[in-house]
């Protein structure tokens, strides 16, 4: 078969060209294709160079706000944060990995970047609501039955828990079923469903098993509470129980719909 004459191959190239018209838009469109890679090659990198590179985005001061037995020196000391490193490359959750663990007063922690030099450390710390004597310090307790830490002197305003277990079949089968720690907890419990005027009068919170906790308050009065099971009502029952005999010593709430108190 003949090949292509050089008049065919001539036809055929100037119809893949087309019009000098298409040519010239081809081209334009070719060139700004061309400028608009270069211009985010060329942004790409300035982001990079200036969130790693430049020395002005870097952790240049730390803050620490919500402090209350803690000071913020020991935040810092125990946060670790890279203070010069690009913000960008500050690993949040490892600061809040180390406050943990340094710290458990700590309940919570919020490890913020403050653009464009700072980072700030918001502290919230965990409240006793019982504490734990023992040999002649006291182990704080929270909300959730956390031992977070042991102090020397007693904090104002919370009552001490005492585990007088005895050596009875019940207690002695309440420990062994729920254990120590959920003894403390179900206490924990209590501790929060009080009417709040009772927490303030509240010196002990006496734990012999799982159903036979007792409050002990100022004046030499007592609540006999229970378990922690019923608590909203027993609260309820508590408070009314109070008004109607403001003379009685003991007070009997174990059962919420059959209370009782007596003057000795």
């Amino acid at each position: 078969m003949a090949g292509s004459t050089t008049a065919e191959r001539g036809e055929r190239q100037r119809e893949s060209s087309g019009p000098p018209l298409v040519r010239r838009w081809r081209n334009r469109r070719f060139r700004r294709v061309v400028i608009l890679a270069l211009a985010v090659l060329l942004l790409g990198s300035g982001s990079v160079w200036l969130l790693y590179g430049s020395a002005w985005l870097r952790v240049r001061h730390v803050s620490v706000s919500g402090t209350a037995v803690l000071t913020p020196e020991q935040v810092l000391r125990a946060a670790g944060v890279p203070v010069g490193a690009p913000m960008v490359s500050v690993d949040t959750d490892a600061i809040e990995a180390r406050l943990r663990r340094a710290l458990p007063r700590i309940d919570t922690i919020d490890v913020v970047r403050s653009w464009p030099h700072g980072i700030g450390l918001k502290v919230v710390e965990r409240t006793p609501v019982l504490l734990i004597a023992k040999g002649g310090n006291f182990t704080e307790v929270d909300r959730e039955g956390v031992r977070f830490a042991t102090v020397a002197q007693a904090p104002k305003g919370v009552p001490a828990l005492e585990l007088s277990l005895s050596r009875s079949g019940s207690a002695t089968a309440s420990l062994r079923r729920f254990g120590t720690d959920r003894l403390v907890r179900e206490a924990v419990r209590i501790a929060g469903a009080v009417p709040a005027a009772v927490r303030r009068d509240t010196q002990t919170l006496k734990v012999r098993s799982y159903d036979d906790i007792t409050l002990e308050l100022s004046g030499g009065r007592t609540v006999e509470w229970g378990s922690a099971e019923n608590g909203a009502a027993k609260a309820r029952t508590l408070s009314a129980l109070m008004k109607a005999a403001s003379g009685a010593r003991h007070f009997d709430v174990s059962v919420p719909t059959a209370p009782a108190s007596s003057a000795s």
